[in-house]
């Protein structure tokens, strides 16, 4: 575990210098090394969400993460984006990963793509609420709960209503 935080504390520590063949490297680690949420939050939220900032053709490639068998890396497709959705950076994408990993059965993976929406509320409450509201029926109560965090009380129940 220390060895993954001193590797991704100096990834980020050199994030002025990435460079588009940076991507396998943190692909090849998000595949090999991440085995828990820490090892997993650590590396994307602030190294691959600021390479995904800097070189934002690679956001394709989360799409494909999305996807995987591996649940570190599924959560990757979201976390990843925790920095840029505070920003409202890679909206309609965010909404793309939501939607790819809606019906996630793994509880890692629901609440990673509810932080990612709750993250991107803070810069886009009405239209991540209206995607809760479109997709409540069928959202887990994991990651629709993150969602909605730090939403107001009114639209807090609102989403909470079932269909």
């Amino acid at each position: 575990m220390e060895e993954s935080f001193v590797a991704c504390n100096w990834a980020y520590s050199i994030r002025k210098r990435y460079a588009p063949e940076d991507f396998n490297i943190f692909e090849e680690w998000a595949n090999k090394y991440v085995s828990n949420w820490a090892s997993c939050d650590s590396l994307c939220n602030h190294s691959i969400g600021s390479f995904l900032e800097q070189y934002p053709g690679f956001v394709e490639n989360m799409k494909t993460w999305s996807q995987s068998e591996n649940r570190w890396v599924k959560r990757a497709s979201a976390v990843s984006f925790i920095i840029p959705a505070r920003k409202g950076q890679f909206k309609e994408e965010i909404f793309e990963i939501a939607s790819r990993l809606l019906l996630d059965p793994d509880d890692m993976v629901q609440k990673g793509y509810g932080w990612m929406l709750k993250s991107l509320a803070d810069a886009c409450e009405d239209e991540v609420f209206l995607y809760v509201l479109d997709h409540r029926s069928s959202m887990p109560r994991t990651a629709l709960r993150y969602a909605i965090e730090k939403m107001p009380a009114e639209r807090k129940r609102e989403a909470m209503k079932r269909v």
